[in-house]
């Protein structure tokens, strides 16, 4: 497969230190790694981590 394909560097290409549940997005590589180039947080004001939630989720179209 060519490198330059964007399915290629999905699958092969993730941020290790990110561990993701959420199988029905689209950055999620099938084994719990999140693939995104950058994430976002959000929101801006959460005062704990209960109140946060991933702002760079897309969800996957299966």
């Amino acid at each position: 497969m060519e490198q330059n394909n964007k399915e290629y560097c999905k699958e092969c290409h993730f941020n290790a230190g990110i561990h993701c549940d959420v199988k029905n997005c689209v950055y999620h590589n099938g084994e719990n790694h999140c693939t995104a180039e950058v994430i976002s947080v959000i929101p801006h004001n959460a005062t704990t981590s209960d109140e946060t939630a991933c702002g760079t989720f897309q969800q996957r179209e299966f």
